[in-house]
């Protein structure tokens, strides 16, 4: 995977493409990423990208020249999918993360200031995409959430593959908890079974606690979950216990 991020603070990123998982795949020549100062595509001596709105009103906007310019440059050796990080874009989430991880080359937009002249979007954008419904002061620090979800879907970059596919979310449901030692803390001991060496045991006591962990914390999720027969059943008898009549109809895999 090759991603070019466009920014006006390319410091930013120094620190975080060369630590951990992210600084070892790009080592190992697992990930490209390359990072573009936005100011490298001005044309005047004071290396301008804002200016005051048409219309006025608060704050600055980020003027088209420099981000077409700047795009067409990064795509003129290879074509890649363009994207905005902005709070008004799509959600992201797990199966956006893996469309986006499908794409060979991306190139990240990283705006400032108010925000960006729209004819940035209509002629070098092809999507936008949102890490929550906030607003922060920059492109940077969703680029690099991005960023680290994307690295996790490229072969390689996890040493386990597993504990990609058992991520929160892949399946619909939330993880199930982890324990590692000591075996009891503060009088909290680590579930029996996971102790057992019974491995088709503690697979089952994953899978029904991960029906548990969505049902206490996200049960939003539920409504579209892809559930085992025992799964189900695990729901089923959560919602029996709580009084509360569980009736969703999450989808069945198997």
């Amino acid at each position: 995977m090759h991603l070019t991020v466009l920014t006006i603070f390319p410091e930013l990123f120094g620190p975080f493409l060369a630590t951990s998982l992210i600084g070892r795949a790009r080592e190992r020549g697992l990930l490209a990423i390359e990072v573009r100062d936005l100011r490298d595509a001005t044309t005047d001596r004071h290396r301008v990208v804002d200016d005051e709105p048409y219309g006025g009103g608060g704050g600055m906007v980020m003027t088209a020249p420099p981000w077409i310019r700047a795009v067409r440059e990064a795509t003129a050796a290879a074509p890649a999918w363009r994207v905005l990080l902005s709070p008004q874009g799509r959600r992201l989430d797990d199966a956006l993360v893996r469309e986006l991880a499908a794409r060979e080359r991306l190139v990240l937009l990283c705006a400032r200031y108010e925000g960006i002249d729209e004819r940035v979007l209509e002629t070098v954008v092809d999507e936008e995409v949102s890490i929550g419904d906030y607003v922060l002061s920059g492109g940077e620090l969703p680029a690099m959430v991005l960023i680290e979800a994307l690295s996790r879907q490229v072969p390689g970059v996890v040493q386990l593959a597993s504990s990609v596919v058992r991520d929160s979310f892949r399946s619909g449901l939330l993880d199930h908890p982890h324990y590692t030692r000591p075996p009891v803390v503060e009088g909290r001991e680590v579930p029996p079974v996971l102790l057992s060496g019974n491995h088709a045991e503690i697979e089952r006591w994953r899978e029904l606690a991960a029906v548990r962990a969505t049902w206490r914390k996200r049960p939003d999720l539920l409504a579209v979950a892809e559930l085992t027969a025992a799964q189900r059943r695990e729901l089923e008898r959560l919602g029996r216990e709580c009084g509360d009549g569980l009736a969703r109809r999450p989808k069945d895999r198997g």
